[in-house]
């Protein structure tokens, strides 16, 4: 009797009479036309399996399977008419082939006076390592393929000593005669310059290393050994080259044979390819020591502390597509105010001191005189550091904000309060600056753009969002002649992997909203302000639902976004009271109080932070991984970007 369930099987007569007698539903489909082969080759050897096991249960001998495997292998020549098929009956002697060795060797291994080397497990069957002591070791396997092989390609997340030290020894012999291949990161800065160092030192070997950990996180383990003779091997599961991940941890990794998957071995060799010309994987040579040592530092710190480095930073293919697309409307179309729309977390600031890195060698050789504006110190901070970065330039630059003041106003970062309230306009000619870039520029709608906009006539002008669309209707796009020059948006970018994924719960709300005031696209402040300020059941269940979507409170780094002032210092407290450090902010803190605020919560000091109009848009904390936004309430630019992988958003 057939069970209830999902299949994938190849429809045959007693199937067919079994169903016909049974009064189940039943859902058929045809057999895919350009899978036939496949599918029916694959259900044919089941068939032949059975058939052969038949034979021997009946008391048969190998060579009576062998009988039958050559009477079947006749019949195809006869129904296909290929002959070439004749000359692939079994040979009655039944033996397999084990290796052709070099001439030189040839006459030596006749003698058996040399031991071939070849894994113990099948190479031309797929298997399972578990780490069980019943099975051969992950590592003492790898050894062996090494030596059988004639490429290797690894790709892992890092590289210890204690792992790569089990088979330097064999990689060594390998790379005198073979092509190594490694991808690895800088993740979490578990690996070890010595090993990366001692890899670097083989010949034919070849290194590449992501240093972009935060928006593109590498978890993929991959030990590919590659045949010429088709008998390629593939180990892919999750160890790492660690010794406790290929000799003692319980480790599961598939080995995967190019005879029984060939189709995945294709794919994970065209993925690896991928990887490989991807320009987020830097080649590392002699002399990259330093770099990676800081980037592996930096990996380790938590302090959150900006860290220079002192490579290239180049665009990612999407960005220098919008590089592409600005040069084109200026010195194409003669449009030189463009408006660039990219969702938080697609790099706008890069790409902003990318393009102004290229404005000034193809200008002057030198840097241009640079304004950029935004509204929140948080993100000028980020920008000049960003700029740094790119430019590899630490002095680069000034800021103009807060208790900030700037002894040079060449390459200055201001907000637009200090620009009002200084009246910086009247202080620069018009044509001062060469390079104007306006952040968030969905702001400069409001009044306190104006001077800034009218007054300046800088060769460029470069406008940032990731919103350009107002819940007041107003147009920005009027400043660029109703254009966008470039645009990802976060339907894009999500759909390219280009933002941490993160998991949404939408939690219902025990407060009734239907009689509250609607006003300019949302609940009026006020009214959400009394029903959420002091409501302690309300605020004990977003601690359960907290409790029930996070795996542990104590691990919870999270950023809590309140309708008021009031209600996110009461969020504080009540938190507080419940045992979870949290603290309260909004655009009225003192600077120390906001500067350290990231700090504390990167490291555990506290667990959230409840804010009013900050870190809605424009400012990067990799650190948080939870959420919390009232669904009435406006959300940040792109969850995605604001919280860290494996987010929560309730």
């Amino acid at each position: 009797m057939l069970k209830p369930g999902i299949y994938e099987q190849v429809l045959n007569k007693l199937i067919a009479k079994e169903l016909a007698a049974s009064e189940q539903l039943v859902k058929k489909g045809p057999i895919d036309s350009a899978e036939a082969a496949k599918v029916l080759a694959d259900y044919l050897a089941e068939i032949i399996f059975q058939g052969l096991a038949n034979v021997k249960d009946k008391g048969g001998q190998l060579g009576d399977q062998i009988t039958v495997c050559n009477a079947l292998i006749n019949t195809m020549v006869a129904r296909v008419g290929d002959i070439d098929f004749a000359a692939m009956t079994v040979d009655r002697q039944a033996q397999m082939l084990l290796a052709i060795l070099e001439t030189q060797n040839s006459a030596a291994a006749v003698n058996e006076k040399v031991d071939l080397v070849r894994p113990v497990t099948s190479i031309a069957v797929s298997s399972l390592f578990t780490g069980s002591v019943h099975e051969p070791s992950m590592f003492s396997e790898l050894k062996k393929e090494i030596l059988s092989c004639d490429r290797i390609d690894m790709l892992v997340s890092f590289i210890k000593w204690s792992g790569l030290r089990i088979i330097i020894d064999e990689l060594k012999e390998f790379t005198r005669r073979g092509r190594l291949r490694i991808i690895t990161t800088s993740y979490m800065g578990a690996t070890d310059v010595k090993a990366v160092e001692a890899l670097r030192g083989l010949p034919n070997t070849d290194i590449k290393i992501s240093y972009e950990t935060r928006r593109t996180r590498l978890h993929a383990k991959a030990y590919v050994f590659a045949r010429h003779n088709g008998f390629t091997t593939a180990y892919v599961g999750s160890s790492n080259l660690s010794s406790a991940a290929i000799s003692a941890g319980l480790e599961w990794n598939v080995k995967l044979t190019q005879k029984d998957q060939p189709d995945m071995i294709k794919k994970i060799a065209a993925t690896f390819e991928t990887y490989w010309n991807d320009r987020e994987f830097v080649p590392y040579q002699e002399g990259d020591q330093q770099v990676l040592q800081r980037a592996l530092g930096a990996e380790r710190h938590t302090g959150g502390e900006n860290v220079i480095f002192n490579f290239d930073i180049t665009p990612y293919p999407y960005q220098s597509e919008i590089l592409d697309k600005l040069e084109a409307e200026r010195k194409i179309r003669d449009h030189w105010r463009n408006l660039v729309v990219a969702a938080t977390g697609t790099g706008k600031t890069v790409i902003s001191a990318l393009d102004y890195k290229r404005f000034g060698s193809e200008n002057r050789g030198q840097p241009a005189r640079l304004l950029y504006v935004a509204h929140r110190e948080e993100i000028l901070k980020q920008s000049l550091a960003c700029f740094r970065t790119v430019l590899k330039d630490p002095n680069f630059g000034e800021l103009f904000v807060g208790g900030s003041t700037p002894e040079s106003i060449e390459h200055l970062f201001i907000s637009i309060q200090t620009f009002n309230a200084r009246d910086y306009h009247s202080l620069t000619a018009p044509d001062f600056y060469d390079y104007i870039i306006v952040d968030e520029f969905h702001h400069a709608a409001a009044s306190s753009y104006q001077k800034l906009l009218t007054h300046y006539s800088a060769k460029i002008l470069l406008g940032l969002t990731a919103t350009p669309e107002r819940m007041d209707g107003k147009n920005v796009l009027e400043f660029f002649n109703h254009r966008i020059a470039a645009e990802i948006r976060l339907p894009e970018a999500i759909e390219r992997k280009l933002l941490c994924p993160f998991q949404y719960f939408g939690v219902t709300d025990t407060v009734d909203l239907d009689a509250l005031r609607w006003a300019s696209g949302g609940y009026d402040r006020g009214d959400l302000n009394k029903v959420y300020t002091g409501n302690d059941a309300r605020a004990k269940h977003v601690i359960n639902s907290l409790d029930r979507y996070v795996t542990e409170l104590n691990e919870v780094k999270g950023l809590g976004f309140c309708v008021s002032i009031e209600h996110a210092g009461y969020m504080a407290k009540f938190f507080n009271h419940y045992g979870i450090p949290a603290m309260a902010l909004s655009a009225h803190s003192g600077d120390e109080e906001r500067n350290s605020a990231q700090r504390r919560l990167a490291s555990g000091a506290i667990k959230f932070i409840f804010v009013v109009d900050l870190y809605n848009e424009g400012v990067d904390i990799p650190q948080v991984n939870t959420i919390y936004v009232p669904a009435p309430h406006r959300e940040p630019d792109s969850l995605s970007a604001a919280a860290g992988p494996g987010s929560a958003a309730a």
